[in-house]
This record gives structure tokens, sequence and C-alpha cells, in this order.
């Protein structure tokens, strides 16, 4: 009886848990902005390397399934949104990939300022508005200093995206895999820039791409424009100015680099990634002309810059932390996670960056470790119980004398003792072979029909007891290999992005990779404690029917003793 109401009360808290799991997994974080918005993306600002402010910096912000939630977004992402810190502020933006099937895109935002003194900047960007209008706009890169801005993505390879509107000729072919989406592969043959007018020098100067060369040493001339060139020759830069030269730096292959250079008062400074590695007075040429890009380079070439003012160090290391593969500057999660300030919720990143598949498979193990621990605690309940009902009964029994043998189980209370059970079954056979007016006598065949019917009983109680056990080994050898699914899928899909956008920036990589390892550790969670769990329960069951085993040969020896025929 016991036992059926225990079994009631399991099947009714599945049926409430379940459905109360799969709701909690079901629900989304709400849009402060504005209401009509599903879900949002939080964007934080690393500025602690920016030690003079940069007015009006473009970044562009790198989106993938890892940081942000594609399934309520616009087929064409005309619902991106880009919000302030304040969570008010509309911040001007360009949306420059949104590719919805492979989940990637690349969103080039506008800040207003950066520096140091921006502690925890940040920003967000808000999608899942299936009625929005796209306020995308390209005039966020209309500044009037850049002469030239080339950034080889699909929608405009070779295309000067700046106010100029240069002319850009050449034979590089279009790399799906570049340095923010796609990138320019050259061959020896240098692409052709028509300028248009003279560079006063004396006004200030900056150049600035992102080069991939294929192999080093090269010997290759990287820009030439009148006679200002950089050239590369074996690994270190050069650049030269009349009969004026800055070297430094030292390149590696087959990796992505910022290169840059500002003229300015007669005075150069020339960086590689982010850091200066010359400086000195150079004579300051007219610069008029075509401009040569890549004479004699074999690798690739992104995010090409002429701008005719200097840039200041700041500036230099704000693109280079920001479009690099190992940018150090921004860092986007899914939704807000109600951090404290100063302090990183690593758990709420994971979850955050939590694909489809990944949420599938942690709700059914949540649903298991919820099931094993209902399991573990009522078979823990059981067995404690009958073993305080068997030690109350065996004491009985051990000290009852023959004449009580029939009746022991006469005002006893002991609803979990599967001894006194046993007992019953065994007195039931018995009576059944007792006859009015004659002394109970019993046969062999009579003792082993006695003996086989307290045995039937110790199997269904032996089955009773092992009820549910099975439910922790499902969880103990299923747990981790549904982990591991979930695992593997996640890892697939994380690489399959950054193969189909080349963005290898491990801020890109580790919150993908990550998630997905949060299945394996919710799967290693699930079989743990249920490993334990059924090792305990299992040792205390398999001693009660040890007892209940001994107790058979005790009750059917003691019968024969009192009964049996002479």
């Amino acid at each position: 009886m016991a036992y059926i109401k225990q079994q009631k009360r399991f099947n009714t808290f599945l049926s409430t848990i379940i459905p109360v799991v799969f709701l909690m997994l079901s629900l989304s974080a709400q849009a402060a902005w504005n209401d009509a918005w599903e879900s949002r993306a939080k964007v934080a600002i690393n500025t602690a390397e920016i030690t003079e402010a940069v007015s009006n910096a473009l970044i562009p912000v790198r989106l993938h399934s890892g940081n942000f939630d594609f399934t309520t977004a616009n087929a064409d992402g005309s619902d991106i949104r880009v919000i302030a810190a304040d969570d008010k502020t509309e911040l001007k933006f360009y949306v420059e990939k949104f590719d919805l099937l492979n989940e990637l895109a690349v969103v080039w935002v506008q800040v207003p300022q950066l520096s140091v003194a921006n502690k925890g900047a940040s920003l967000w960007i808000y999608s899942g508005n299936p009625d929005a209008l796209a306020t995308s706009n390209a005039s966020i890169f209309a500044d009037v200093n850049v002469n030239l801005q080339l950034s080889f993505n699909e929608k405009t390879f070779l295309a000067d995206r700046s106010t100029q509107k240069l002319v850009v000729t050449g034979d590089a072919v279009l790399e799906k895999a570049g340095l923010i989406g796609e990138s320019a592969r050259i061959n020896s043959a240098p692409l052709l820039v028509a300028v248009k007018s003279e560079i006063d020098l004396n006004q200030g100067y900056t150049w600035s791409a992102w080069i991939k060369p294929t192999s080093l040493p090269q010997t290759a001339t990287l820009m030439k424009f009148g006679q200002l060139s950089l050239q590369l020759e074996g690994d270190t830069l050069n650049l030269t100015t009349g009969n004026t030269s800055l070297k430094g730096g030292l390149l590696t292959p087959a990796v992505w680099h910022h290169i840059a250079f500002t003229v300015v008062g007669g005075n150069a400074n020339l960086y590689l990634d982010g850091n200066e590695v010359s400086a000195g007075q150079v004579i300051l040429p007219t610069l008029i002309g075509d401009m040569q890009l890549g004479l004699n380079f074999v690798g690739e070439f992104d995010e090409v810059e002429a701008i005719s003012v200097a840039k200041s160090a700041s500036w230099v290391k704000l693109v280079n932390n920001s479009h690099g593969v190992a940018g150090t500057l921004i860092t986007v999660t899914s939704e807000e996670e109600g951090e404290e300030e100063g302090e990183v919720n690593y758990l709420g990143i994971l979850i955050g960056s939590l694909t489809l598949d990944a949420e599938i498979v942690i709700g059914i193990l949540v649903v298991m470790f919820v099931i094993s621990l209902w399991v573990m605690y009522a078979k823990a309940v059981v067995v404690v119980r009958t073993d305080k009902d068997n030690a109350v009964f065996l004491k009985r029994f051990q000290n009852a004398n023959g004449n009580d043998f029939l009746h022991l189980d006469d005002g006893v209370d002991l609803p979990n003792s599967t001894l006194l059970d046993l007992y019953k079954a065994g007195i039931r056979e018995i009576l059944k072979r007792e006859k009015t007016g004659e002394k109970l006598a019993l046969s062999s065949a009579s003792m082993d029909a006695i003996k086989a019917a307290i045995d039937a009983g110790l199997v269904r109680e032996t089955q009773r007891l092992n009820g549910m056990m099975v439910l922790l080994t499902i969880a103990i050898s299923g747990g981790p290999f549904l982990g591991l699914l979930g695992t593997v899928v996640g890892v697939m899909i994380t690489f399959a992005a950054i193969a189909a956008a080349g963005d290898v920036n491990v801020n890109a990589i580790a919150p993908g990779i990550a998630a997905a390892l949060l299945a394996t550790v919710a799967g290693l969670a699930v079989a743990i404690p249920a490993l334990f769990g059924y090792n305990y329960l299992a040792s205390r069951i398999k001693n009660i029917t040890i007892s209940m085993q001994i107790f058979v040969d005790e009750f059917v020896t003691t019968a024969a003793e009192l009964f049996g025929k002479e």
C-alpha cells in the first residue's frame, strides 16, 4: 500500500516538474529599450588601452550564433538597432553583412567617444521585431578627412566607400574567409587607386591596412603613392619618403597584421599590430598620381584607409583592438547578465551563448537530474524504513517460542517490513494445511510448497525494492552521452560559423565552444550524483535481500521443527 502511494506521488511529481522545466527554458528576456524588440545582445567595450579620446569611433561588431539570437531577427537584419549604454540613446550603425542562413553578421557602430575614462563602456544590439524597417546607414563612413576606404565585402568589392568614391582597379580575388567577412587576395599584381587630387603631407596623413602574407620572406611594395611608399623587406616594414626611411616590426606568415603610419610636421610614426615600431623625421613630398597597393605582394588585404589628418596612437590601437582576429576591445554576450560592476558572470555568459540544440539537450538533462534526485530520495526513505521495521520484526521472531510462532503478526504495525510480508506468506500456506481437531503435521512435500511460496514472495519484494532503480542507471550511462552529443553539435555549429565567416577572433570562438561544453558538464552533473546514489542504494537493497534469504531459511527450519512429521 505504501509502495502504491509512493508511485502515485512520483507520477504526479513528473507531470508537474516536466512542463515547468521546459517553460523556464523557453522564457526569453524582455527588451528594456522598447518592448517591441524581443531580444538583445550586450557589447562590452574594453577601453583600457585607449589613453587618448577617440571621437566617432567606428567599431565592427561580429555577430554569430554564439553571441546573438538569429532565430528572432528578420531575414535581412532590418530590425537591428544599436542603443547606447544608457539603454535609451540610439546610435548610428551600418549592417555590412547579415547572413541568416549561416548565422553570421557584421555591424559597424559609430560610438561618439571612447577613452580610458569610459571604464565599463558598453552598448546594446536589439533585434526581434518583424514589423521594423531598416535604419542601417552607410553615411557613418562619410568623413571628409577620409580619402580612401576599402572594405572588400560582397556588396562593394573593389569599391571605395569614402566620400571621394575613388576608382579602384586590379585583378584581386574576393576571399570569403577574410578579416571582417571578406577580403581581397592579391597575387603580385597591384590594385590601382585613381586619386583625384594632390595630397599635402604637411597637413598630416594616416594610412592604415590589414595584411596577411601567405608566406615570408617577401619583397613587396604594400603601398606606393608618389614618393611615399611602405615596403615589405623580408619580414620587416620599411617606410620611405624620398631619401629617408623608417624600418621596424616583425611579421609572421599566414597571420593578419595591422600596419599603419602617420605623418605630420616632418615627423613619421610606423605601427605594427597597434604598437609603434619606428619613428623619426622624414621628407614630406606632395602626393599625386595613382596609389598602388600590393605590388609583388602575395597574400590578403582588408580595411585599407587613407586619411588626410594624422591620427593618434590611440586611434591606431583602437583599430587594431577592434578589427583584429584577436581583438581585445569588445566582448558580445547574448543578453544582459545582471552582473555587479567589476565582476563577470561567467555562467551567465555561457547560458546566454547556448544555441537551441544545446538548450534542448540541457533541458532533457535537467529533467533527468530532477527525476534522479526524486528516485534517490524516495528509495533512500524506503530502505531506511524497511531496515528499521525488519529489525523490529526479526527481534520478535527470534525471541518467540513455539506456541507464538503462528501468531507473530498479531497486533503488529510494521508496514515497511519485508520480513513480516514473507512471514505472512509462509503462515498462510501453513494454515491452509491445518485440519480441525488434528495436530498440525507437515509433510516434506508441504514444506517444499511453503518454501516455494515464501521464495515467490521474496522475489516480489526484491523487485519492489529495485523498482525505479533503472532510472538511475539511465542517468548514469545516458547523461554523459547526451551531454557529449550536445557538445559535439555545438562545436560543429561554432566551427561551421567560423569557417563561413573567416572570423577566428577568440572572443567569437570562446563563448560558443564554452557554451557547447556546458552540455557535457550538465551530463556529468546528472551522472555523478546518480552514480553515488545508485551504488549506495544498491548496497542497502542487497543487504535487505540477503536478510530476507536468511529469514526464509530460518522460517522453514523452525516450521519443520515445530510441525514436521516424525
